[in-house]
């Protein structure tokens, strides 16, 4: 298995990307290797100081860096990218797999361009993960497309079902489509539309999910247009950040808060893990062909980290291939316009 880095694009620069090569190195199985693209020399000094040169970690020199700044379409012009050259290597094969925790958009503009999108499948979509009760919640679309006909909908639940079913183990995945209600009459077109075909799909489909549901654990799948997934992304990670920093507060400024903290470590520490979005470090861009995992471009190294593994297992486990049987299979409702 060989994951391609893409170690220029981030916020950060490549030092923290370093970093999590040096630590996901310890993660892989021992027949992995990771190719690091990026302007070389620099790359090559960095590795060296923090002591992460590895047999199995390569170098592949780009001369030219995507800025956070930068419009997908001008990304484009720079074919000496870091996350052009990286691309290109899967594309011909010399790479399974590629993270990046650069410019999200110019980072799909190069996976869609260079790679295409899988047969039957009109949009690409970024899948997103929410804790709950009982595991995860998968939510998509969560940014890519802003605006969605109910078939980009129904196939980012067939997408988002294969990928909770490949990569979470859960064997029938029940999808939902984000609504104002539970009741089928609830929602605009674009919701009443989409559930009519959905009901019609392979999919466990299940109903309606209202805002609350996305945490419970009574949907394994929830689909959403772009615009909607992406509050509802931003909306949970400020949550979580003043969650935290709140306890941090109240606890720091009270003994006997204090006292109850040690106490309550452990648990503190093990709920702490399941809403650390470093955990997963990345999300995929599903419907393209090819393994492409996107970070924040804030990533520190253990998301970096986790998210090269994730990038590697998702390759292993041949997710695309389920994702290209199952459109097929629901190609019939597709054709009729929606």
């Amino acid at each position: 298995m060989r994951i391609v880095v893409d170690a220029m694009g981030g916020d950060l620069g490549p030092s923290p990307v370093v970093d999590g090569v040096k630590l996901a190195m310890r993660m892989l199985p021992r027949d992995s290797e990771v190719i690091v693209v990026g302007k070389a020399r620099h790359l090559k000094r960095l590795l060296s100081i923090k002591r992460a040169t590895h047999p199995r970690v390569h170098l592949v020199d780009a001369t030219q860096v995507v800025q956070m700044s930068d419009k997908p379409r001008d990304s484009l012009k720079k074919t000496d990218s870091s996350i052009a050259v990286a691309t290109r290597l899967i594309r011909e094969g010399a790479a399974d797999a590629l993270f990046t925790p650069g410019n999200t958009g110019a980072a799909m503009a190069h996976m869609m361009f260079g790679w295409r999108l899988l047969p039957g499948v009109d949009r690409p979509s970024i899948s997103g993960i929410l804790p709950n009760p009982r595991g995860l919640t998968t939510v998509l679309d969560m940014g890519a497309n802003v605006d969605c006909r109910p078939r980009h909908l129904v196939q980012f639940a067939i997408m988002g079902a294969c990928y909770a079913h490949d990569m979470f183990g859960i064997e029938r995945p029940r999808v939902g489509i984000l609504s104002i209600g539970e009741e089928s009459t609830k929602g605009n077109e674009l919701v009443l539309a989409t559930r009519t075909l959905l009901e019609k799909s392979t999919v466990d489909f299940v109903g309606n999910a209202e805002g609350g549901d996305l945490l419970t654990g009574e949907f394994d799948v929830v689909v959403c247009d772009g615009f909607v997934g992406n509050v509802v992304l931003k909306f949970a990670e400020g949550m979580a950040k003043f969650i935290l920093r709140g306890l941090r507060s109240e606890v720091s400024n009270n003994l006997l808060a204090m006292l109850g903290a040690v106490a309550m470590r452990p648990a503190v520490k093990k709920f702490g893990k399941r809403v650390d979005a470093t955990e997963f470090g990345a999300a995929p861009l599903l419907g393209v062909n090819g393994v492409g995992f996107i970070g924040h471009g804030g990533s520190n190294a253990k998301a970096v980290a986790n998210a090269i593994r994730l990038s590697a297992q998702f390759a292993e486990r041949n997710v695309n291939d389920h994702i290209r049987e199952r459109v097929q299979e629901n190609q019939h409702l597709f054709n009729g316009g929606f």
